[in-house]
């Protein structure tokens, strides 16, 4: 890694100072006005009003937030769903079982009527956006403590979503922006009829597993697809097998004619959050203390995971998609405390900072600025060890399902308990099936050694004041937590889901607030959300400061950025296909393309993470590429574009000029990790797979090609 570092950036030095990644993920409202003209010196050919119209269709109207976390596309005028297949990883697991592990071995729907529903999935449609800035900042005043001011503001905000949603037609967000200096609101459509059409097997949709997350070259088949059903006048409608496929405004065409180097490249989606203006204090504090914390946090629940999943098909299908969620974190903020190190962004950040506070010290600004720099410096000194305390602790109940029992099940079951007969018996089917819900993916014996090995980490390396129980605990049992957990369940109501349901039969609140697992997640949640009069006081005035430094470095010109934090909010980004430096490892031509030659170059039979399926290979050996071969003769899988994406645009369609499909964003690479606080235009990457990859591997490799058929096709 090292020597591939060094080689890119002696190669950056001869790069064309006209050649560079364009930063930005800008509001489609703006794009006229902001970006159009660039936009079309780079090779767009369409019109804003074909990115983002009100009126009529447009580009927005097949791009859908999935399921709340990542982007999708529609790309059939029957509802077809393309998005990744890291994305559509819980549903997909929720419908496996050992029997039928479509997660193992990947499922194509042979039929509509095949094709499967999982309990809760859903796309969100953008309809429309607009300022309320003005409107909302006239209800608040310079007087009022951050507490005051949120309340105002959310009294303001429910009067916007409530004119906009129709009576309930649509689903109404108001969004800050500039850390709330701005404020926009978002009016949108969800559907909840979501059915899987087909997904890969995941030694294509998961090919090189943690070893190749974040990096290049990389080789995955990071594809899943869904259908979105709607009742017979197109409208949201509740799972019904009357339902239709949903008749989508515009679906995407898809394009077979490749990429190449300095081609223009687009990308829509959501992205999920950035934190570039950021001060240099939180950076360091990410670094030095939450991350790491974070990492290690991360790794401890990995490995006792790992432990049980590898000695049962069951156990692995039931921890699948946390230990997918943990292992990508993971991977993440490690990266991020080496970019963000290596490139010295902290230092970067305090020198825009000082800069800003001899301006703030101006006569003209002192009074309104003056104190903003030190007031957010202090904030953060005041909260490093807090913020590695808190990370360990949020890692501890991210992995361990019985770390937040007390407010899950716990305060339920304590309601159900203290209900009268009438509403038990109301209540009673939706409990069961909870119950079912939560144990389907609780191994217990998994459960035991994860919330043992972290109450031993929390208690050994949290620092700062420790929950109380958890301190005690340990200073009786000289940290070792096992036996404590293995006696909290043999005497817990959730030992078993046969236990809960007993509980059912007889229920009693206080055998609830008495249980040793809800006393301990209690515990745990209450420290977690505990704030000193200390700290309450500095939170309030890093948040007055922080929303001033903004505003201050915009109003000075100090700033160089032009467009808000990301926030899962619809956005646009553009660039050009751009390749890395040459890399041994990559058997391509041009080191911005990967070829199936060199995924087969990695299999590794049996493994995790490099086996192959043995027809992929056969396949390959014998060119059967059908009409998805690149005109060079191979098998492109993917593909590099210098757009500025993040989190959350995994599953967004990569468009070339003439809006038209060309890949599916699903990565970006670990050199330039720092990308959320702060974009190298050199380093900044996007990784996608190339879309006749995917259609290759629907038509040539699953016999899926009625699929392909019902897209529209660009040669």
């Amino acid at each position: 890694m090292k020597k591939i570092i060094l080689s890119l950036i002696a190669t950056i030095l001869l790069v064309p100072a006209s050649v560079r990644a364009d930063e930005g993920m800008w509001f489609l409202m703006f794009i006229e006005r902001l970006n159009h003209r660039d936009m079309q010196k780079m090779g767009l050919q369409l019109t804003a009003e074909e990115i983002y119209s009100i009126n009529h269709h447009s580009l927005k109207d097949a791009i859908v937030q999935f399921n709340g976390g990542c982007t999708a596309e529609m790309i059939s005028k029957d509802g077809l769903v393309l998005t990744n297949h890291h994305c559509g990883y819980d549903a997909i697991a929720e419908l496996s079982s050992p029997e039928a592990n479509y997660l193992k071995n990947g499922f194509w729907a042979a039929n509509r009527k095949a094709e499967l529903k999982p309990k809760s999935l859903f796309v969100r449609f953008f309809v429309r956006m607009d300022d309320v800035s003005k409107r909302i900042l006239s209800k608040v005043n310079d007087k009022m403590t951050e507490a005051e001011r949120e309340a105002a503001i959310n009294k303001e905000i429910a009067l916007i979503e409530k004119e906009n949603n129709e009576g309930g037609k649509y689903t109404v967000s108001v969004r800050p922006f500039f850390q709330g200096n701005e404020y926009y609101y978002f009016v949108y459509q969800d559907y909840k009829d979501v059915r899987l059409v087909g997904t890969p097997p995941e030694n294509i949709g998961k090919f090189g597993g943690d070893t190749d997350n974040w990096e290049w070259p990389r080789h995955t088949g990071d594809f899943s697809m869904f259908r979105v059903y709607a009742d017979a006048n197109g409208n949201p409608a509740e799972y019904s097998p009357n339902n239709v496929p949903l008749q989508p405004k515009h679906h995407l065409p898809v394009n077979l004619g490749g990429v190449k180097e300095n081609d223009f490249a687009m990308i829509l989606g959501y992205p999920g959050r950035t934190n570039r203006w950021m001060p240099a204090g939180g950076i360091e504090q990410n670094v030095k203390f939450a991350y790491p914390a974070w990492v290690e946090g991360s790794k401890m629940g990995m490995d006792k995971m790992k432990t049980h999943m590898d000695q049962s098909d069951a156990v692995r299908l039931m921890y699948a998609s946390k230990y997918a969620s943990l292992a990508n974190y993971w991977k993440n903020r490690q990266g991020m405390i080496d970019a963000l190190t290596k490139f010295g962004t902290a230092k970067t950040k305090a020198a825009q900072e000082a800069k800003f506070d001899k301006w703030a010290n101006q006569k003209e600004n002192k009074e309104k600025y003056g104190h903003v720099v030190e007031t957010i410096n202090k904030y953060y000194a005041l909260t490093n060890e807090k913020a590695r305390h808190d990370n360990y602790l949020m890692t501890m109940l991210r992995s361990s399902a019985f770390g937040t029992i007390s407010r899950t099940m716990g305060r339920q079951l304590e309601n159900y308990a203290k209900a009268d007969e009438a509403k038990r018996k109301e209540m009673y089917p939706g409990l069961v099936e909870m119950i079912d819900e939560f144990y389907k993916e609780a191994y217990i014996p998994a459960e035991k050694d994860i919330l043992a090995g972290q109450l031993n980490l929390y208690a050994t390396k949290a620092g700062y004041t420790l929950a109380p129980m958890v301190e005690k605990l340990g200073k009786e049992n000289n940290n070792n937590f096992t036996k404590y957990v293995n006696n909290a369940f043999d005497n817990s109501v959730f030992a078993s889901p046969e236990k809960v349901k007993a509980f059912l039969q007889n229920p009693n609140a206080t055998t609830i607030t008495n249980d040793p697992l809800v006393v301990l997640s209690n515990d745990l949640l209450n420290h977690y959300n505990a704030k000193s009069e200390v700290i309450a006081k500095a939170q309030n005035d890093f948040g007055a400061s922080f929303r001033l430094l903004v505003q201050g470095l915009r109003d000075s010109k100090l700033a160089s950025i032009k467009y808000p934090d990301a926030n899962s909010t619809l956005r646009l980004t553009y660039g050009k296909v751009r390749a890395l430096p040459a890399d041994k490892r990559n058997d391509a031509k041009v080191n911005n393309y990967t070829t199936m030659d060199g995924m087969v170059k990695k299999y590794k039979k049996g493994d995790e993470e490099f086996d192959l399926p043995v027809r992929l290979m056969e396949m390959n050996k014998a060119k059967d590429y059908g009409r998805y071969a690149d005109k060079d003769g191979s098998m492109h899988v993917n593909f590099l574009t210098d757009n500025d994406i993040t989190g959350g645009n995994s599953g967004s369609p990569v468009l070339n000029g003439k809006g038209e499909l060309i890949g599916l964003a699903f990565d970006g690479n670990i050199e330039a990790m720092a990308g959320d606080v702060i974009f190298d235009k050199n380093l900044q990457r996007t990784i996608n797979v190339d879309i006749r990859y995917v259609l290759w591997v629907i038509d040539k490799f699953s016999n899926a090609k009625h699929i392909v058929d019902e897209m529209t096709i660009v040669k």
